[in-house]
This record gives C-alpha cells, structure tokens and sequence, in this order.
C-alpha cells in the first residue's frame, strides 16, 4: 500500500510539473512585475550606475530607453568614454580609438539590439510582438530554482531567461553574441567573429520605485579573462521626457 501511495505521490508530482508551461511561467513573471497593463505603461526608462572594473577603474553608466524610438548608452571609464545609440532604423558608436567619432552600426548589429527598445521587456505580451517562448526546464542558478524559458525574437537572436520560481523574477539572461556590434569588431564585450560566445548577464537586488515599478540595482556581467563585474543602478527615472538630441550622435 505504501508502494502505491508513493507512486501515486510522484505521478502527481510529476503530472503537475508537466503541465507547466512557458505560459504559465511568463505570466507569473509579468503580475510579479505589476501585471502587463503596467508593464505597457512605461514609455521611457533612464538610469544610471556605476561599477569598478576588475583593474580598479570606475565605470559610470546613463542609459535610455524610448519605447520603440530608442535605446543609447552614454559610458565614461576614466580614461575615455564610449556611446552606443540604437533607434528602430538606424544605429552608432563612438570609437574610442577613433577620438571618439561615431562610426554606424552594423545592419546585424542594429537588428541584434531591437529588443532593448522595448521598456517592458520582450517577454511581456511576447507573442503579440512576434516572438516564440519554449520551457526548456528547470535549473539551479546560484541556489536559487529556476525556470528557463528561451524566447526566441522575431529577428531570429534567442535569448534564455532564468526565472525564479519562488518570486518570479528574471535572475539571469544568456544569450550567445552582440550582433557584431561594433563596425571593425572589439569593445563592449562583443569581438568581431564573437557571436557564438555566450553572454550571461545576472540580476539580484530588485527593488520597486515609488511609483510601483520593479528593477533589478545589481547587474553582474562576465568581463574580460572570465571576471565578473557588477555594475550598481543608482537613479531610475520612469516616463520622463528624453531630449531629442540623445537620438542622433553628436
């Protein structure tokens, strides 16, 4: 009888973890996140951060986002500084070893970084904007068990997203390459010829802005020689008016 009862546990068990679905997953992410209807609210997002690189040197960052119309980067690591500007057509960088003169953006690059136009994030109302989510299971990242689901972009880049089961929060994303980002390759962590190199970003200490909105205020990427470097969120500005001329390279 016993011997029953245990199978007739583990049946249930496994039946209920079968019957998890991307779906369900991704909807439990996006009311962790304030639900979509808040989620969609958000037009523009700006931020600031700072890290230490692994050589001691500070790194400020200020990032923007525009829903659908632009995501840039403004980065100063001391030494030189480094801007990269995505709009929905068109796309550059500022080479530091060029005196800092923008330069464009690959078409594969400007392609690969469509989605950070998107303030909600790909995942919310994923299938509305073209895109295809798959559960590929279960995995433990740093303790913690998660569900990976790999959403795969109407451009065609996948992008696996590690969420927390217990609260439902994105806790690391993995994807393989940056599109070439840069014209003659080099910076940024993106190497000419790089794009199979898995890229693994994590993301800890989410907290909620007082007008409701969850951010993650610790971002770890993997730096040069396998280093990581986390990089502290400082400010977060929702909805606030961008000015005009961060979209064009001046």
């Amino acid at each position: 009888m016993r011997i029953i009862l245990s199978l007739l546990v583990f049946g249930s068990f496994v039946s209920s973890a079968a019957a998890q679905t991307a779906d369900d997953v991704i909807g439990k992410y996006v009311e962790a996140m304030g639900g979509l209807e808040k989620l969609k609210s958000i037009k523009s997002v700006y931020q600031e951060s700072v890290a230490v690189a692994p050589n001691g040197t500070e790194v400020t960052t200020k990032m923007y986002k525009v829903q659908d119309k632009l995501y840039r980067q403004d980065i100063d690591f001391g030494m030189g500084s480094f801007s990269m500007i995505v709009t929905d057509k068109e796309g550059w960088f500022s080479n530091p070893r060029n005196n800092g003169a923008f330069e464009p953006l690959t078409a594969e690059a400007i392609s690969a970084q469509q989605h950070e136009l998107d303030c909600a994030g790909p995942l919310a109302d994923y299938a509305a904007k073209g895109h295809k989510a798959e559960l590929i299971g279960q995995e433990s990242i740093d303790g913690k068990e998660c569900y990976n689901v790999k959403l795969t972009l109407k451009s065609g880049r996948a992008i696996n997203y590690y969420i927390d089961n217990k609260n439902w929060y994105i806790i690391r994303t993995s994807a393989k390459g940056g599109g070439g980002m840069m014209g003659g390759g080099g910076g940024g962590g993106n190497r000419q010829g790089g794009g199979d190199v898995e890229l693994k970003t994590n993301f800890s200490d989410f907290k909620k802005t007082s007008d409701g909105f969850v951010f993650p205020m610790t971002i770890t990427r993997a730096g040069m020689g396998g280093q990581n470097m986390s990089t502290n969120v400082e400010k977060v500005e929702v909805n606030k008016p961008v000015d005009a001329k961060l979209y064009k390279p001046e």
